[in-house]
């Protein structure tokens, strides 16, 4: 820990362990980039001010630019104040007098004039705040860091419908680490993958999100964390290199399930989604259908016939998976037919294929 007058200053391993609000005084595009994930938007400049600013300070120097930057700060100090204190309200660590020791956790890009001129009014208001040494620009590194580590990673596989989402989301119940790929992402993983899900965010977001759910499976070091098998990108989220690298190495356990289950699964997800959304999303991959196929899936959509519209499609997308599969070495394969999800982990568990 460091004070600079009346500012703390901490490296992120310590301002990771205080409790707190943490608070992103970066402007609105900055953050909607990227930000820690539980964060708080409490821009000091807008977007139009920080460019004014740092023009300013390429143009006139460190003085006038923070005399510009004062100029734009001043009217918004009341709302400022009325925002950190209650912001300081949500702070739960306390010492052994039971009074608050830290209040709020603050960053920018880098852990300067911003994060110094917020914490100096949240000083004044008796708010006690940290600094993190860096801002963001550390955070980031930190979050690069987590995927070069070595992780005890396994990983569910089998082809479309098997219902590995569902698995995974039991053998969290059971007690599990796991990882949901897709769900962090917003996205399903094919052309129909973002479908009824919420926008995604954004590639840096993703890693950010990942890295701290990693660091949360990281707590018990001695259970393996699962994942499904995937392929690099879900939408226009990246799964970041050093992690996939992991993963390619990683075992696999292979679900199967009978195709009749299979397609009552994708007719369950995908059926009460809009027909025009459907059929866009089988014409992204009619050069890879064939048009043949194409014609079939996009008729049984327009006729409401699911089954047959699934289909038309499970060839090509087994075809992906078989293809994706031949290049993992390292794979046990179960059968579920006819188990539900919870089922299934019960049965994994008593064989042992969950160790």
């Amino acid at each position: 820990m460091s004070g600079i007058g009346l500012q703390t200053y901490l490296p992120i391993e310590t301002f990771r362990q205080i409790n707190g609000p943490v608070i992103d005084i970066r402007s609105s595009s900055e953050f909607n980039k990227g930000h820690w994930p539980e964060a708080i938007s409490l821009p000091l400049f807008s977007d139009e001010e920080r460019a004014t600013v740092g023009k300013s300070y390429k143009n006139e120097g460190r003085e006038k630019a923070i005399l510009l930057g004062l100029k734009f700060i001043g009217p918004k100090i009341p709302v400022l104040k009325g925002k950190l204190q209650s912001l300081s309200q949500q702070v739960g660590n306390t010492n052994n007098d039971g009074i608050n020791k830290y209040c709020l956790k603050l960053y920018c890009w880098r852990g300067g004039m911003r994060s110094a001129s917020v914490s100096w009014l949240a000083n004044l208001l008796n708010l006690k705040p940290v600094i993190l040494i860096g801002g963001y620009k550390a955070y980031r590194n930190w979050v690069l860091k987590q995927f070069q580590k070595e992780l005890p990673l396994k990983l569910i596989g089998g082809k479309t419908g098997t219902g590995k989402t569902d698995l995974l989301y039991s053998m969290k119940k059971a007690g599990l680490f796991t990882i949901d790929l897709e769900g962090l992402a917003n996205h399903r993983g094919s052309s129909f993958g973002s479908l009824g899900l919420p926008p995604q965010p954004t590639s840096e977001l993703y890693e950010n999100l990942l890295a701290e759910t990693l660091e949360n499976c990281k707590k018990n070091p001695a259970q393996y964390i699962w994942l499904e098998a995937e392929s690099a990108s879900l939408g226009r989220c990246r799964i970041p290199n050093e992690l996939f690298k992991q993963m390619k190495k990683a075992p696999i356990l292979e679900i199967c399930r009978s195709q009749k289950e299979r397609i009552q699964q994708l007719v369950k997800v995908y059926s009460n989604h809009d027909k025009d959304a459907l059929i866009d999303a089988v014409t992204r991959i009619s050069r890879r259908l064939g048009p043949q196929r194409t014609k079939e899936a996009k008729t049984a959509i327009e006729n409401e016939n699911w089954e047959q519209a699934c289909v038309a499609m499970l060839d090509y997308y087994d075809r992906c998976y078989d293809y994706e599969l031949a290049r993992s070495p390292k794979r046990k394969t179960v059968d579920l037919t006819g188990k539900t999800a919870d089922l299934a982990v019960e049965k994994l568990l008593r064989e042992g294929l969950l160790n």
